[in-house]
């Protein structure tokens, strides 16, 4: 855990300030395209403005890309199947099938030697015998010399069925698995192409199989199918598929497909001035930029660096005179300094991650540079908002090789979306931006589109992604306003508004124990939020933290003379000190409160500072009267501060004051009103509590002609009612 003193350093160092920005200039200038994209962008059908392009050089006139690309998998398509013939496996397969007919006969011999031995009369062969080799079930009755002949005539013949098999070549997949409709055949160092039908697959291996054991064997169905499967084990494909060889094959193929068609000479004219670009100059323009970027040495690397660099801090640096000019809280504090760091570093890769799709659609317009500037204008305000959308506009659009057209159709449909929050009055009014958004957008595809001559179902195409974009932005902003609230401890106009919610515990708790102090703090937020409009205050932030700057006394309401329902004051029979204490204690326990309620810590500074370091005058006096000044210490009349530091809580200072004091007046004239509000300004004034807040002469003067107007307003005199007197003095009276 940091230490408040740590924190504090973070927020306030200058050194963090120039870490955040030095940094976010470095990722923005990795993300920026490589030299050859930094000039102008340019789109087929607008018009070459500049002076005529002379190629500087030689260089080749590279394809489209898309088109690149779909050549390349054409080219490995043709490319057919490689197998390899293994002459080998005939060889391997005889001896196999030569030596397993050697065994078995062996194995044979042991079981009828066995049995003469034994002298029993049996002669059929001993299990063993029969798993080894079904063949031997037909002839198991027949004499011993008998059966060897007949034995050695089934594995003699399926000798000879095999080596006639092997006059062939047997593929080792099914013919309908093989997609094309010719493979290529490799015997050493030669290959050729063939139709794939000119050989035997593994289906057509087996019924050549079948029908040659058939013919020597068709008169025995159950030998011939024995025989079938014994030669099946020793039957193996010569004609092997190689995957290897296949990809090889494959990218040799590819490595044939030009990747130019055609080429420009040095001194030749890539296009004229005011000739519209077609999609071959573009060609052309396009590969001049990939030409120059690989021709560049380390030291102009090192100086488009710098110069990229010099690029981002010319945008910043003037987003960063504006927020030191007229944002102090926001430069003072680099906690959100990061926030806006975060956000234009969100638009920016995200910029980055689009702009390396390869792709002909529109997709730059997915860029969801309107969430950076709803972010902005309600996390801050929307002149923040306004000028971080150009920032973040012109950055995105550097980074798609200075798109000028990008870059203020962002700026004009982020200005938008600006605007649509910047009154906003709960969350899901974020969602009513999609209309402005999608307008915004819409307006600059057609503005651009009428001045191309572009085509209609380019623009519909175009107003598609815009309409995804709209839809997107608001969703997401909604996600993220809430990560920013949580982890960087901010707060919005939206939490504000939230808090003004008489539902809320705390409020609901101050109106139903507090009913007096309850109404004081409603009247003195209407206060002080008029006069917050009037001198360029927070008119949110005030009215909230007018609402909440007493629910201290919700511990203890019959303290206070405002919720006394009775005739009986408790501070009558208390010391002045002791009534004092309780009276200074509403700040103690309404930070209490506040902090186990989690409120933000700008709504909690209203509980201490709406009183400042004054002295509850009245027990002071009294304390005096009673013990003499020599005998009182003026401290422990004292409220513990600290003093204002902002135009809003120096706003309810005064209008907690006011408001008090004209309600106790008994006859509260026009006249009256004033005069109160003058001197009690005038007294704060004089004590210093002021001296901390931004609050100036004008501000002051603006201040007390609003709260004399609203205090006149609620203590105007009324016309009396007939027989009010005795409605008055009468408690049986009738209700007229």
């Amino acid at each position: 855990m940091l230490s408040g003193n740590t924190k504090n350093k973070f927020k306030t160092d200058p050194k963090i300030k120039f870490l955040i920005v030095f940094f976010t200039i470095i990722l923005i200038v990795l993300m920026f395209p490589r030299g050859e994209s930094l000039e102008s962008e340019v789109t087929v059908g607008s018009i070459w403005t500049q002076e005529d392009l002379i190629a500087s050089m030689p260089f080749e006139i590279l394809k489209d890309p898309e088109t690149y690309k779909r050549e390349l998998i054409q080219a490995a398509e043709k490319v057919p199947p490689v197998f390899v013939f293994n002459k080998n496996i005939e060889r391997k397969s005889i001896d196999s099938l030569k030596n397993y007919n050697q065994y078995l006969k062996k194995i044979i011999d042991q079981d009828l030697s066995a049995n003469t031995n034994t002298g029993e009369t049996k002669t059929f062969l001993s299990k063993t015998s029969y798993e080894k080799f079904k063949l031997i079930r037909k002839y198991e009755n027949v004499l011993s010399i008998n059966f060897n002949k007949s034995l050695n005539n089934i594995l003699n013949g399926s000798l000879k069925i095999l080596r006639k098999l092997y006059t062939h070549k047997f593929l080792d997949r099914n013919l309908p698995d093989i997609k094309k409709d010719s493979i290529a055949v490799r015997e050493g160092k030669y290959e050729k192409i063939v139709p794939k039908t000119t050989y035997y697959d593994l289906e057509k291996m087996k019924q050549l199989l079948k029908a040659e054991v058939s013919k020597q064997f068709g008169k025995d169905e159950e030998l011939a199918n024995a025989v079938y499967e014994y030669l099946l084990h020793f039957m193996k494909p010569n004609l092997i598929y190689s995957e290897s060889l296949t990809e090889q094959a494959k990218k040799i193929a590819q490595d044939k497909v030009s990747r130019n068609i055609g080429i420009v000479e040095e001194n030749e004219r890539i296009v004229a001035k005011h000739d519209r670009i077609t999609p071959e100059i573009k060609l052309k323009i396009d590969s001049y930029r990939i030409a120059k970027g690989e021709q560049k040495n380390a030291l102009l690397g090192y100086l488009q660096a710098i110069g990229k660099f010099l690029h981002v801090l010319i945008i910043l640096g003037l987003f960063s005179i504006y927020i030191y000019l007229f944002r102090k809280k926001i430069y003072n504090d680099n906690s959100k300094i990061l926030i806006i760091s975060i956000i234009i570093l969100f638009v920016s890769f995200l910029t980055y991650l689009i702009y390396q799709m390869n792709v002909k659609a529109p997709v730059e317009l997915l860029v969801l540079l309107p969430v950076a500037s709803m972010l902005l204008t309600i996390i801050f305000d929307s002149r923040v908002g306004f000028y971080g959308t150009v920032v973040a506009a012109f950055i995105a659009g550097g980074l798609r090789g200075n798109d000028y057209v990008f870059t203020l159709m962002n700026v004009f449909a982020g200005g938008l979306s600006a605007y649509t929050v910047r009154d906003i009055k709960n969350r899901s009014q974020i969602f009513r931006s999609f209309l402005y958004i999608l307008v915004g957008y819409l307006v600059a595809i057609v503005a651009f589109g009428l001045e191309r001559f572009a085509p209609v179902e380019q623009i519909l195409i175009q107003s598609g992604f815009a309409a995804s974009n709209a839809l997107m932005s608001p969703a997401l902003t909604y996600g993220l306003i809430i990560f920013f609230e949580r982890i960087f401890k901010i707060t919005t106009e939206i939490t504000l508004l939230e808090l003004t919610d008489f539902n809320s515990p705390l409020l609901r708790e101050l109106a139903k124990s507090t009913p007096g102090t309850f109404t004081h703090s409603m009247t003195i937020g209407n206060m002080v939020e008029s006069a917050a409009e009037e001198i360029g205050a927070n008119p949110i932030l005030a009215r909230v933290g007018a609402y909440y700057h007493d629910i201290g006394k919700t511990l203890n309401p019959e303290a206070f003379i405002e919720n006394q329902t009775h005739n009986e004051n408790i501070h009558d029979k208390l010391e002045p000190r002791e009534s004092a204490r309780i009276i200074i204690d509403h700040v103690r326990n309404g930070i209490k409160l506040a902090e186990e309620h989690k409120l933000p810590k700008e709504v909690i500074d209203f509980i201490p500072m709406h009183h400042g370091t004054m002295v509850v005058t009245y027990f002071y006096e009294k304390a005096k009267e009673l013990y003499g000044e020599e005998n009182v210490d003026i401290n422990d009349f004292r409220y513990p501060g600290p003093k204002p530091n902002s135009k809003e809580t120096a706003l309810l200072m005064l209008a907690d004051a006011c408001e008090s004091a004209v309600r106790s007046m008994d006859e509260a004239d026009e006249e009256k009103i004033e005069n109160m509000v003058t001197n009690l300004i005038k007294s704060r004034v004089n004590d210093g509590q002021l001296d901390d807040s931004p609050i100036t002469i004008s501000d002051i003067s603006k201040i007390k002609s609003t709260f004399i107007k609203i205090l006149i307003s609620q203590h105007h005199k009324r016309i009396r009612y007939p027989k009010q007197d005795e409605l008055e003095n009468d408690n049986n009276g009738n209700e007229t």
